[in-house]
């Protein structure tokens, strides 16, 4: 499993606009939801997708990736791994271009089955640690 460069994740954070958030919760304390709140005020539109809530900032959530009836650029996941295989393949059957899990996150199968179907993969990367360096750059 390789993340890409700093540099190719530069691109796809400046390229992207609307992001799918796995697992994001409705509670201000969890670390999900002040990652959403900062890709919102860093001008990305958000897809919540958590079957355990109606809504968070406003945005109805989905319950899962398969009620997805638009395109979105990265799929930013917040699942604990045993969930991550079941995630990735998901993902697999969207349109989106990134299958992004946060720090602490990994699994190769996730790995293949989101490379396999095309995506570029990132693990363990916080996105709003990568959104705030690869600004300072």
């Amino acid at each position: 499993m390789m993340n890409p460069t700093r540099e190719e994740i530069k691109q796809i954070l400046d390229q992207a606009k609307k992001i799918a958030i796995v697992g994001l919760s409705d509670n201000p304390n969890r670390t999900s939801y002040m990652i959403g709140e900062a890709l919102i005020a860093a001008g990305y539109e958000i897809i919540p997708i958590n079957p355990t809530i109606n809504e968070v900032f406003g945005i109805k959530a989905l319950k899962s990736l398969k009620e997805l009836n638009e395109p979105v650029d990265i799929i930013n996941v917040f699942r604990r791994e045993e969930f991550l295989v079941g995630v990735a393949k998901e993902a697999a059957e969207t349109e989106a271009k990134v299958f992004w899990c946060q720090s602490g996150l990994e699994d190769e199968e996730a790995y293949n089955i989101a490379k396999s179907a095309g995506m570029t993969v990132i693990m363990d990367r916080c996105i709003k640690v990568e959104h705030a360096i690869t600004r300072s750059k």
